[in-house]
């Protein structure tokens, strides 16, 4: 079975609906594979300048390759950057602070389901360290790149997980209690949490921050997995639940490009369970626009990081 690719219909958005993205740029982490390289292919297919960033450069080069095998004349550049490391985050955005213009960022990438607890580069969970204060300082380092834009948006990638209630935001680097999708829940409440703070401090100015969920998608994430029942689960929902990649980047694509977008939204699937289907506003978890939860994380983060994100 070939996976499913949600639909449009009459009133409902598809990538169809992008406008002419000609002089715009867009950096998206994890651009290599799953959601971010068909965030990459739509872009660029509308005519955007994408920069593909990422841990791998042989991989980054594969993605270029495979998408100016489509695109001949397709703007692509590609940017090293580990999410678990600091001064990887420091160096990749070290040299676009200084001289680009980003139109739009997608904080893309991330990991999950991380068998045992292990650290970054800087000694963070792993998990809570890539995918919430690696994007955090990410987003930091590209301020500068991003004022310089008319009218920028910074497109977070959450998920369902966010909603759980496993997720609470405490005991952040999983010291107390570890457990994979407790850390994985954990880590994409914060992504919601961060993009409301990020929103409420962006406010009046030329740059808007939305967070998305894209659905249920067989992506690296999924195919990472470990552990019996994962895998058991994987197998059962993969041809029932689970959407394409191309299906579950609509909602990033949707929050990037769509001028129905607000400020501090909170974007996912329309379709049963919010699975699959045209991009909507969905419902934020619990407390996530709470501004004295968004304080305290934002603190926290930057207590973390040694970072001041000055928005």
């Amino acid at each position: 079975m070939s996976a499913r690719i949600p639909k449009g219909a009459a009133g409902h958005w598809t990538p169809e609906d992008i406008g002419d993205l000609t002089g715009r740029t867009a950096f998206i982490t994890g651009g290599n594979s799953g959601i971010g390289l068909e965030t990459a292919r739509v872009l660029s297919r509308h005519g955007a300048r994408v920069i593909l960033a990422g841990r791998d450069q042989g991989k980054l080069d594969l993605a270029v390759a495979e998408l100016r095998g489509e695109q001949p004349d397709g703007l692509l550049d590609t940017a090293v950057v580990d999410l678990g490391s600091l001064a990887s985050i420091a160096a990749a955005t070290r040299r676009l602070a200084e001289s680009e213009r980003i139109d739009l960022l997608f904080n893309n990438a991330g990991v999950m389901n991380v068998p045992e607890r292990r650290t970054t580069a800087d000694g963070f969970e792993l998990t809570f360290g890539t995918n919430h204060l690696g994007h955090f300082a990410l987003t930091a380092g590209l301020l500068p790149a991003l004022r310089r834009s008319s009218a920028a948006r910074i497109v977070t990638v959450s998920a369902i997980a966010a909603t759980w209630r496993i997720g609470r935001l405490d005991d952040l680097m999983s010291e107390q209690r570890y457990g994979a999708m407790r850390a994985y829940a954990k880590s994409k409440r914060a992504n919601v949490v961060f993009t409301q703070e990020l929103a409420r401090r962006l406010a009046r100015t030329n740059i808007e921050a939305v967070v998305v969920h894209p659905g249920s998608a067989m992506t690296n994430l999924q195919r990472h997995s470990q552990g019996l029942f994962s895998r058991a689960v994987i197998a059962l929902t993969r041809n029932v639940a689970m959407g394409s990649p191309e299906g579950a980047a609509w909602p990033s694509l949707y929050a990037a490009t769509s001028p129905d977008v607000v400020n501090g939204g909170f974007y996912g699937p329309a379709g049963r369970d919010q699975t699959s289907g045209t991009p909507k506003q969905v419902t934020l978890p619990d407390r996530a626009v709470d501004p004295a939860e968004g304080t305290r994380l934002w603190t926290e983060s930057e207590r973390l990081t040694g970072l001041s994100l000055a928005a």
